[in-house]
């Protein structure tokens, strides 16, 4: 057997490949003579995990802890990921967090070293802590080096007091607005001399990082130290609110450097790169306050690409999933991974970064001391950290984005091992659960924020008397209601009451509905618990803790599939009563809620005596709790729709409006669209529809900028082919273009193309300069 790589990590990939193939073999040596010859390349050179200290008790346990470092490394490098960011400093959001009291770490340079010509100190923290904590970051960027992993230094914070905090565990004293940024940059020159296998930096540039806006002078100076530690040290600069001038302080460190953007705001969407976001996100007027910049003209920049994704851009471009959406269920698609992949390649992005599960457990002083720990029932508990539990995550993400078309053998072996017999129906299980948040959160967007909305333990909007909501009333359009609540996706995705707007005027505007979604929830969900009930009947350790950890939170993840489905039918009926004021609407949303209600309790009754009773990944009520904690919300939400129906008077109207109009048949569509194009030169695209069909084409276009919005023309139809061109002013752009159609019938009814024909899809087309 002959093994080569491109350089000392691809050869790596291979020899791990093999222990793996061997590890999980019953033959290992028919195993090796079975493996095939085969070239593997990456389409997603970084590949990137982010852990990140939140809690002294509780993290404090695994930052020292030198084998957990060396068999979670390895499992990373096993497969595939390539970049590690330890980050310290996201457990506060400055001028959002008051009370700021567990600090320990959040402004790490003086937790790590003295800096000579400054007096800084911590209170409580002694010279030999210091060493300590020094000592354990050399030594796991040093392990991360050796499997070949890019280590990332993550600084969020560089506050060293937090304003309305009068309670902080370890006050910092010395510095002051006249030396806060030259110490910065000693001490960042200081960590990096002293660690020399770190690789790279990342730090949140706007003002929650710490720094009044504008931070530019700030960044500046302290980015400086890049140049002065002897060999390249990567940049990573957060996306929200940067502007020019910090692109400038940082072209000057001379250092090779990317901007890192949110996906999906801060959770998990579909698994493409949302056509637009919110309108919410719209830029405003800069302000003269602390967040003038984020908060005003570079608002669109807070939680998606924004407008830095030019084609002539000098530095690279990361994807960060934010852990918004799914924190603490088991998670394991293939298809969603592979389709990231795909994705972040279609628009140029150099890599995706995951923050890993259990992200900001015990934030804000609600950690645990001893380590991590979700399990209440002693049987399902880990040893050690529980980070194992999501063993499968890991290789999924690793090999699929690597190489999206990976040889499935990389993921069945270890599933045949934990489940034999069963392994095909857990992994078709996991793959459906595993694509319900990321619909949910797709569609029902009531928050881009994570402190406030938690899809996996939903803290339910009211739907009763169109009450607004008190939690998500800030960051919902008005008037804050669930009827009013946008996707995260407002171009290929429309909210309930538009939705019930158009199905009272008897049209479509082709974007994927609230009924649809709700449809596509009740299926998934359906598809999960099958193949649960299937691998239940053929395992034989039904009642393992492997088994059991897994049966869970798939039972649970269905159950919330089937409880936003109900939610989401409530919420259409419900807003059909407040138009149309028939008892038999609000009846159908009394029906809905009740059927939601049902499956939150089933999810609390799965849930209870499993998981602990406190799942605290913050101190706001909707960041912490268990399942069981949000059902009284529901009741109540429940009880009051039921007295509202009550109350209300028996419809006299005749007939009804079906809350999903019957489908009719979706022309099959062919379209003819170049891959590239230059500057400056008109755009021919045509659609082809086949059979006898009499429709009407729309081309919608926008360059790969989330600052702008779209452009829509109708186009020529010449019998079945329909034509238009994208004028040559518009071509004029250091953007690429991104395009899709709406086809609609004679009938009325409307479809995107290319669309999301499943659920991992890319929806849109994207167009490149030649």
């Amino acid at each position: 057997m002959t093994i080569t790589g491109a350089g000392s990590r691809g050869l790596s990939y291979a020899v791990l490949e093999l222990a793996d193939i061997v590890e999980y073999s019953d033959e290992p040596i028919e195993a090796m003579r079975a493996v095939a010859t085969g070239e593997h390349r990456p389409t997603t050179p970084i590949r990137s995990v982010l852990r990140t200290m939140v809690s002294e008790v509780q993290d404090l346990t695994w930052y020292h802890d030198r084998d957990f470092w060396r068999t979670y490394l390895t499992h990373l490098a096993t497969h595939r990921i390539n970049r590690f960011q330890l980050a310290f400093g996201m457990q506060y959001n400055y001028s959002h967090d008051p009370n700021a009291r567990d600090n320990y770490l959040a402004f790490a340079y003086p937790f790590l070293v003295d800096v000579p010509g400054f007096d800084v100190q911590v209170s409580g923290i002694d010279a030999a802590e210091k060493e300590r904590n020094l000592a354990t970051l050399r030594f796991i960027s040093r392990e991360a080096a050796r499997r070949g992993l890019h280590f990332q230094l993550g600084l969020w914070n560089h506050a060293y007091e937090f304003p309305e905090s009068p309670q902080e565990r370890y006050p910092i004293k010395g510095l002051s607005a006249q030396n806060h940024a030259t110490y910065c940059r000693e001490a960042l020159r200081a960590i990096l001399l002293a660690c020399p296998d770190i690789a790279g930096i990342t730090v949140r540039v706007h003002y929650e990082g710490g720094v009044h806006e504008p931070t530019h002078e700030f960044w500046d100076v302290v980015l400086r130290a890049l140049r002065e530690v002897g060999r390249p040290v990567e940049l990573d600069l957060h996306s929200k609110g940067l502007d020019d001038r910090i692109l400038t302080a940082a072209r000057k460190t001379g250092a090779p450097f990317q901007v890192s953007a949110k996906f999906w705001a801060e959770h998990w969407g579909l698994p493409y790169h949302q056509a637009a976001v919110r309108d919410m996100e719209s830029a405003r007027p800069d302000r003269e306050d602390l967040s003038g910049v984020t908060r005003g003209s570079r608002r669109f920049t807070r939680y998606g690409y924004g407008d830095f994704l030019t084609a002539d851009r000098d530095f690279g471009m990361l994807f960060r999933v934010w852990p918004g959406t799914q924190r603490v269920l088991q998670w394991g698609d293939p298809a969603q991974v592979a389709a990231i992949a795909r994705s972040t390649a279609l628009i140029g992005g150099q890599g995706v970064e995951l923050c890993e599960p259990l992200t900001f457990l015990g934030r804000k002083t609600t950690g645990s001391a001893g380590g991590r720990r979700i399990y209440d029932d002693p049987e399902l508990e880990l040893p050690g950290d529980p980070w194992t539990k999501y063993s499968h995550t890991y290789r999924l993400w690793g090999r699929l984005l690597y190489e999206p078309d990976h040889d499935p053998e990389g993921w069945r072996r270890e599933l045949r091992s934990a489940y034999a017999a069963a392994a095909g129906d857990v992994e078709a299980a996991l793959a459906a659960a595993s694509k319900i948040l990321p619909l949910v959160t797709t569609q029902h967007a009531p928050s881009a924020s994570n402190n406030f909305y938690w899809p996996e333990m939903y803290t339910a909007m009211p739907l009763a008397r169109s009450a607004p909501s008190e939690l998500y009333g800030f960051d919902t359009p008005e008037p804050g209601t669930v009827g009013a609540v946008g996707p995260f996706d407002p171009e290929l995705f429309e909210t309930i009451d538009s939705y019930t707007d158009d199905l009272l005027g008897h049209r479509q505007s082709g974007k994927y509905t609230p009924a649809e979604v709700a449809q596509w929830l009740d299926d998934l969900a359906e598809a999960a618990e099958t193949h649960l009930a299937s691998a239940v009947a053929k395992s034989r350790h039904a009642g393992a803790p492997t088994f059991r950890r897994t049966a869970v939170d798939i039972a649970v993840l269905a159950r919330l599939g089937a409880y936003f489905a109900d939610t989401t039918r409530a919420g259409i009926a419900y807003a059909l009563h407040t138009r149309l004021h028939g008892s038999a609407y609000l009846r159908a949303a009394v029906r809905h809620a009740r059927q939601a209600r049902d499956a939150y309790a089933a999810i609390a009754d799965l849930t209870t005596g499993v998981y602990v009773g406190d799942l605290a990944f913050g101190d706001r009520a909707s960041e912490r709790g268990h399942w069981a904690d949000r059902l009284p919300a529901i009741d109540r939400d429940l009880a009051d729709l039921e007295d509202e129906l009550a109350g209300a008077q028996p419809s006299s109207q005749r007939g009804t409006v079906t809350t999903v109009p019957e489908a009719g048949q979706r022309p099959i569509a062919d379209w003819q669209v170049p891959g590239t194009f230059e500057p400056g030169s008109p755009i021919a695209v045509r659609v082809t529809l086949a059979g006898d069909v009499d429709c009407r084409v729309d081309l919608h276009y926008r360059h790969l900028n989330q600052a702008e919005q779209w452009v829509s023309m109708g186009m020529s139809a010449r019998g079945h082919h329909h034509e238009a061109t994208i004028p040559e002013p518009f071509t004029r752009t250091d953007y690429s273009i991104q395009l899709y159609f709406t086809v609609r019938d004679a009938q009325g009814e409307a479809w995107i193309v290319p669309g999301l024909d499943t659920l991992t899809s890319q929806p849109y087309l994207v167009l490149q300069h030649a």
